[in-house]
């Protein structure tokens, strides 16, 4: 009896987990194992779940124009009519489709989904769009603070709430600089676009948002950075004027709104030294990045995108300004009102929120 005893206790723990084995084989038969996602595939969305926190990490934005200004206006003309097609479904559709090669653009494809998405709906549409999830995300964050409801001079529209970053009847020219060589400091791509202007030329606020930089850089001179109100996007101002380079009044925690005057065009930078004009041609250098997390800002994996296709959307759409002689400083001539709830935006460093008129603690 204590020989097949002491058998048993040997042998128990090797049949339990043979138990163990052949349960969870019963359990899993017939399940296919999810794929493990290779390099090659667009950086994962943001995901709840209980594994650590993942977001974009990469973002190519290469929508030309054409692309940009039709979709834009399908969906202005949709909101017009009592509908409610989305110029970023449409957009992260086709990015799908394309494999983001937006070099196959053709304007007849957008024709079709600008169709299929109201009478079928974006899930239908999508549902076999492997990456459509991520281009969504990744386009709303360049495209979702340009376009919603406002209330101008009394009149209810829908259309551009975004700005030039050029003020209205101010002449500036420009190419697509993106990614040129640049060499002061260290060898590095261009990460913004340059308009040239005369120096003086008043600069405007593209999005509503919050000053979070403001001061000297080496690279940039005098420069600005607002935050969006949503926290996915950081405009960046660049190579403002010597002596005077801001608006009046404006320092960090300023809120302020499309269309605003922000600052003036000029050619500082370049230098360790503050105020000095080391650039050769006047211009503004205007940038965008967008965060996804909040570990992407001032770090290595910044994400910064070819904003000239945007300058020349908005291009339609400049502030008109007025010039005070004797403080010598341009102000905006009409404000917008938007009627959309306002994207707020939470300040990780103090525990607060802003909307476009309020300061208030988290709640």
């Amino acid at each position: 009896m204590r020989k097949n005893w002491n058998w048993l206790r040997k042998t128990f723990p090797l049949l339990t987990f043979g138990v163990i084995l052949l349960a969870t084989f019963c359990l899993t038969e017939g399940k296919q194992v999810p794929a493990r996602r290779t390099a090659a595939e667009p950086a994962p969305v943001s995901s709840g779940s209980a594994e650590k926190e993942q977001f974009i990490h990469y973002v190519e934005f290469n929508v030309p124009y054409q692309a940009l200004k039709k979709s834009m206006d399908l969906d202005i003309a949709s909101h017009r009519s009592g509908g409610s097609l989305s110029w970023v479904d449409i957009l992260a559709c086709l990015a799908a489709k394309y494999g983001g090669e937006w070099s196959r653009y053709k304007s007849a494809d957008m024709d079709v989904f600008a169709k299929r998405l109201p009478e079928e709906g974006v899930d239908a549409v999508t549902e076999n769009m492997k990456y459509f999830s991520y281009y969504r995300e990744a386009y709303g964050a360049v495209l979702n603070g340009l376009l919603g409801e406002y209330r101008e001079n009394g009149s209810t529209q829908y259309g551009l709430t975004a700005f030039s970053p050029i003020a209205k009847g101010f002449p500036y020219s420009g190419f697509d600089d993106f990614g040129v060589q640049r060499t002061y400091g260290y060898t590095r791509p261009h990460l913004g676009h340059d308009m040239m202007a005369a120096t003086g030329t008043p600069v405007v606020a593209v999005e509503s948002g919050v000053v979070e930089a403001l001061g000297w850089n080496q690279y940039g001179g005098w420069r600005i950075g607002i935050r969006s109100f949503d926290a996915k996007r950081y405009y960046y101002y660049a190579h403002l004027r010597r002596n005077r380079p801001y608006a009046a009044g404006l320092a960090i925690g300023t809120t302020v709104q499309a269309g605003d005057v922000i600052g003036y065009v000029g050619r500082t930078g370049y230098s360790q030294h503050e105020n000095v004009n080391n650039i050769t041609v006047s211009h503004l250098h205007f940038g965008l990045e967008l965060i996804f997390d909040e570990s992407q800002k001032e770090s290595n994996n910044e994400i910064w995108v070819n904003v000239y296709p945007l300058t020349q959307l908005l291009r339609q759409h400049q502030s008109a300004v007025t010039r005070d002689d004797a403080t010598k400083e341009y102000t905006r001539t009409s404000r917008i009102e938007l009627l959309e709830p306002a994207m707020r935006r939470v300040d990780f460093a103090f525990g607060l929120c802003y909307n476009p008129n309020v300061l208030f603690p988290l709640r």
